[in-house]
Formats: C-alpha cells, sequence, structure tokens
C-alpha cells in the first residue's frame, strides 16, 4: 500500500508540472489557483493517506472537512452552515469507525483481549522522553503512554518466546517501536488526527511469534520499524 502512496503522490506532482508547464507555453490556460485552491492541501494529503493506512478515521474526516471548506470557497454552501456542521460531523465519522473497527479486525481484536490480561508493565513519556530497551530480556508485552512526549521501544535483541501484545496511545506525542526480523507484526489503531506508520515487513515464516500492536493516536503516531 505505502508504493499506491508513493504512485499517488508523483501523479500529483506530474500532472502539477504538466499544467505549470502548458501554462507557461500559453498551449493552456488553466486557472490553478481558483477559490478555495489552498484546500487541496487538506484533501489530497488525506486521500492518499487512505491508501498508506490501515485506519482511515483521520484521513476521513480531513478530506470531509476539506471538501466542506472548498465548498465554501466556491459559495455553494455558507461558511456559517459548514463551522455548524464540521463538529457533528467529525463525531459522527469517528463513531462510526469504532462500530465498523469492532467488526473489521476481530479475530487481531480477540487476539489482543486474551494477551492484555498478561500485561502487567507500563511506561509514560509525558513533556519529555523515554528510551527501553530489552536487549538480551524476554519481553512479554507492555503499555505505552505518550503525552507531549516520546517513547523508543527497541525489541531487536529481545527474547520473544509467545505472542506478545504492545498498547500504545500517543497523544500529541510520538512513539518508535524496533522489532526483530524473525516475527510477525499485526496491527489495530484508532487515529484521530494522527497515524501509525508500519515500515516492517512480515516474514512468510507461519510459526514466527507475533507482536500485535493496539494504537490509539491523537494529534501523534507510531512508527514501527
Amino acid at each position: 500500500m505505502k508504493n499506491i502512496g508513493n504512485i499517488l503522490w508523483g501523479l500529483v506532482f506530474i500532472i502539477a508540472g504538466v499544467i505549470f508547464g502548458l501554462n507557461a507555453l500559453e498551449i493552456t490556460d488553466i486557472n490553478i489557483f481558483f477559490d478555495g485552491w489552498w484546500t487541496l492541501f487538506i484533501i489530497v494529503p488525506c486521500f492518499i493517506g487512505l491508501f498508506k493506512e490501515e485506519s482511515k478515521t483521520g484521513n476521513i474526516i480531513g478530506i470531509t472537512i476539506g471538501v466542506l471548506l472548498l465548498l465554501s470557497c466556491q459559495n455553494i454552501l455558507e461558511f456559517k452552515i459548514i463551522w455548524k456542521l464540521i463538529l457533528p460531523t467529525i463525531l459522527i465519522i469517528i463513531g462510526l469507525s469504532f462500530i465498523f473497527k469492532g467488526t473489521i479486525n476481530n479475530k487481531v481484536k480477540q487476539e489482543i483481549k486474551k494477551l492484555n490480561k498478561k500485561i502487567d508493565t507500563s511506561y509514560c513519556a509525558t513533556f519529555g522522553g523515554q528510551n527501553i530497551d530489552f536487549s538480551d530480556e524476554e519481553f512479554t508485552g507492555c503499555k505505552l503512554d505518550a503525552i507531549f512526549g516520546g517513547i523508543k521501544l527497541d525489541l531487536r535483541d529481545a527474547h520473544i518466546k509467545e505472542d506478545v501484545v504492545i498498547t500504545t496511545s500517543s497523544i500529541f506525542g510520538g512513539i518508535d517501536i524496533y522489532v526483530p526480523k524473525d516475527v510477525k507484526v499485526k496491527i489495530t489503531s484508532t487515529p484521530i488526527f494522527g497515524e501509525v506508520d508500519n515500515k516492517y515487513k512480515n516474514i512468510k515464516d507461519e510459526k514466527a511469534k507475533i507482536i500485535y500492536i493496539n494504537a490509539t493516536c491523537i494529534f501523534g503516531g507510531v512508527e514501527i520499524k
């Protein structure tokens, strides 16, 4: 899915370049700076994000807000109406995401629920940072909370003898998780104006242990490497 995101970004820049070039040669006269053109800086990245991220909530909210603002700039809807609609629309989209999220990744959620009972370790970074290293130690799962702060969890040399779960909450903060090369990663997430970026490629070994990541991102992010 990341390759699709890169392709879409490439097409955006190519199309923009072609339009600018044709306008410069006076072959076309396409007005790129139409009323509300700046809303494309909200709509386009959020649209591409639909193809890059597992959870779509934040991107759908962004697209909706961008389209409403564009309609206002085009005098199709009054700004007063849009201002009144933004909050209800966001709440409805978030509500729908919780409803459908519970039905889609049901197997992953069931496994996380089982494994959550075993978690007795938690780390929190508030207005600061934490580096957590499990080198040559057994890792059995943990809970990470980054609130206006950052956490780095290094599991590259950890011993993972069974499936584990990492529950994360990043609120205006960031969490980096480095995983071993011999595991699989499965993610369920709720990003609200946030992002979960999984850069790790799962191995094909069916017997590999699984790291389940249950992430909540509110104006924050989780990156898996």
